[in-house]
């Protein structure tokens, strides 16, 4: 039988205070943006997972095919007596792929939205009875405190989905510092990261024909009306993505079509016909270009698998 769920909590997770500070911020600057942590409420979560099963959304499937292949040799370079430790870990279907290769001694899932990481933890203890599990719900693009009884032995840390594309090139060597510093040495991690392609690929991955993602991004609007006293309206905004072939990323913004004027509390904020709110980035990397940013925060590489279209990769690095 498994233990008992062990939830850790750390005062890290954006709650209605935070979602209140980054609008107010965010809709004063310019140009208007915000975090896309703040996607991920509950309603933000399931929609996200609704994106992970469009056609054109290619870096999900791709990234479950790389680590079916290569779950052999992951478990290879963790060893024996591994602590997985999921940063995102969302519904934690790609870490299915990994349990049986690695029998890891304990998983610690590490997500921002606490409804959908429990339930998403509860589902796995239920599923694989031999396994101790962990939740932590935390903002783990802040600097992370690692529950030790969660790490025991040499922990791997597994980071899917191309999440560190979330974050600008300054962000992402402030996460991985970060976990660099939260790892002992010779922890692993294994980590997703989409690759630079064709323009028309990538654009056609973030304006899927159902919508889901418009819905996702508008979300974030209607978190705002429904959490803060706002009279923001999501349907006067129109979703908009697009590759930034200069800045190698995708962006995500929410437009105005028409000049508006939107209230957050008693602040008001005008937006002119046209004008945007920046939602999100979605860098994509070369391999080279990955490998050395990892190397700048003390990770070496240890291996890496593409898939035959080279459009994603899944690095196994070793913390120095």
């Amino acid at each position: 039988m498994a233990l008992a769920i062990r939830v850790h909590e750390q005062s890290l997770s954006p709650d209605q205070a935070a979602l209140r500070d980054e609008a107010l911020l965010g809709f004063a600057a310019s140009p208007k943006s915000m975090s896309p942590k703040f996607f991920y409420d509950h309603a933000g979560s399931q929609l996200f997972e609704l994106i992970c099963r469009q056609p054109e959304y290619y870096p999900t499937r791709t990234e479950e095919t790389i680590l079916r292949l290569a779950a052999a040799n992951i478990a290879a370079l963790a060893g024996r007596n591994v602590s997985l430790i999921e940063l995102g870990s969302g519904a934690s279907r790609k870490i299915r792929l990994l349990l049986e290769s690695l029998r890891p001694a304990r998983y610690l899932g590490i997500d921002i939205s606490r409804e959908f990481l429990h339930a998403s933890t509860h589902r796995l203890a239920a599923d694989y009875r031999w396994l101790d599990v962990h939740a932590l719900c935390a903002d783990f693009s802040q600097p992370l405190k690692l529950p030790a009884e969660a790490l025991g032995g040499q922990p791997l840390a597994f980071f899917p989905g191309s999440s560190i594309g979330n974050f600008d090139p300054e962000q992402a060597r402030d996460f991985l510092r970060n976990l660099h510093q939260a790892l002992p040495v010779g922890s692993g991690l294994l980590i997703g990261v989409d690759l630079v392609k064709d323009r028309a690929v990538l654009e056609r991955a973030y304006n899927d024909e159902a919508g889901v993602t418009a819905l996702f991004n508008l979300n974030l609007l209607e978190r705002i009306r429904r959490e803060l006293d706002s009279d923001i309206d999501p349907r006067r905004f129109q979703h908009r993505a697009f590759y930034n072939e200069a800045e190698s990323r995708i962006e995500m913004h929410l437009v105005s079509p028409q000049a508006q004027q939107v209230r957050i509390e008693n602040r008001v904020f005008d937006f002119a016909a046209g004008e945007s709110l920046h939602t999100e980035n979605s860098y994509k990397y070369t391999p080279a270009s990955f490998r050395e940013l990892a190397a700048d925060c003390g990770f070496a590489s240890a291996a890496m698998w593409r898939d035959p279209a080279q459009l994603f990769s899944v690095h196994f690095l070793r913390r120095e």
